[in-house]
């Protein structure tokens, strides 16, 4: 499987998937598709990297931490990311995320993301992250 990303309606925000053939490349590329969401990913150099670290019980749950804690990591450092390497360790994943500080006039950000919401059953009614034909699916919708 040739690891991409993809963005869906949903009535509550941003829908973000992304596929791998690993849960950690399928990660990456939700990552990605957030990051997508708010600006064109050209433009983002992969200049400084921040290393991200979060946990929780279940490769679903771990999609909001991970998103969520990219989500304050983007407006703590005032910072866009375009390129991601994950490790999951069980509950643990740890990611270093390449990015550059935001420049207004190159970067145009369309939205202001809020947080990442997986795991409510309305959001989605098959689980957040699950095998996909040859790989992996996690999926989430992200509000704006």
């Amino acid at each position: 499987m040739e690891p991409h990303w993809e963005h869906y309606e949903h009535e509550r925000g941003i829908g973000v998937r992304g596929f791998g053939e690993t849960v950690a490349e399928a990660f990456e590329q939700a990552a990605l598709a957030t990051m997508a969401a708010v600006t064109n990913l050209a433009s983002v150099s992969p200049w400084e990297a921040v290393t991200i670290r979060c946990q929780a019980p279940n490769h679903d749950l771990l999609l909001d931490e991970w998103l969520n804690a990219l989500i304050r990591e983007m407006g703590e450092r005032k910072m866009l990311f375009s390129r991601f390497a994950v490790r999951i360790d069980g509950e643990r994943l740890t990611a270093e995320a390449l990015g550059e500080g935001i420049d207004p006039s190159r970067h145009r950000p369309v939205v202001e993301l809020q947080r990442a919401r997986a795991h409510e059953p309305e959001v989605n009614a098959t689980s957040p992250v699950a095998k996909h034909r040859d790989g992996w699916v996690a999926q989430t919708v992200v509000r704006v």
